[in-house]
């Protein structure tokens, strides 16, 4: 997995709670045991899962983000690694990709790894910007690859036996935002804080929406499967 950001976005979307705890509701049944986090940033997601785990294995290959969780995780039970994780006799009971997947370029191959490193029974967690259409200027400023729809997913994972539990598109709100803010706005960074606060706020009114309209539409794209 190599990629070069800076992260510019992360403190902002880190103060999204109400979307973190959306998707921790979505995920936290299949989050136990040994776990690994693949590119975990700022490590904002642990304090969602950490109670749940055994150990934490953290995968982080940017440096301004591996210091950081290096400085913050300091003398604790969390080990973090500034290289990819191996094929080897550590295996894991679920792996995380939280907005990662995007980043690499050769996802497949990521995917692949994933699955030789999990155990028998173990869950692979992923989460994914949706649809295609959707890239933007911001994915390209944050060096997103691409975007996911789930034929992409069932592509990917189609010489892997892998048990898709579920894949839902999620954030119906989200999806609109950033429809609009594709075709109408330019300067997508100005008032960028105050945007995210407002796209926070609104969650429990898109998580509403995305029952009520089976969840077909959405910013994010969920994928957990069972090795």
């Amino acid at each position: 997995m190599k990629y070069q950001y800076d992260g510019w976005e992360l403190p902002f979307f880190d103060k999204a709670k109400n979307f973190r705890n959306y998707q921790f509701l979505l995920i936290k049944n299949y989050i136990k045991g040994d776990i690994a986090e693949i590119g975990p940033g700022n490590g904002e997601n642990l304090r969602y899962y950490k109670h749940l785990a055994k150990k934490i294995f953290l995968y982080e290959p940017t440096k301004k983000s591996f210091y950081k969780l290096e400085k913050n995780f300091k003398n604790t039970n969390i080990f973090i690694k500034n290289n990819y994780f191996k094929i080897n006799k550590k295996k894991f009971d679920t792996i995380l990709y939280l907005d990662v997947l995007e980043h690499i370029k050769n996802d497949q191959i990521e995917l692949s790894l994933a699955y030789k490193n999990l155990k028998i029974g173990g869950h692979l967690i992923i989460n994914v910007p949706a649809f295609s259409h959707l890239f933007s200027n911001f994915d390209r400023d944050v060096n997103h690859l691409r975007r996911y729809n789930k034929k992409d997913i069932i592509n990917l994972c189609k010489n892997l036996k892998f048990e898709f539990i579920e894949m839902r598109y999620y954030d119906s709100l989200g999806y609109f935002f950033s429809l609009l803010s594709k075709i109408f706005i330019k300067k997508y960074k100005k008032n960028f804080k105050e945007k995210i606060k407002l796209w926070d706020f609104l969650i429990p009114l898109s998580k509403f929406i995305d029952i009520t309209t089976l969840n077909l539409l959405g910013k994010s794209l969920l994928i957990i499967i069972k090795k």
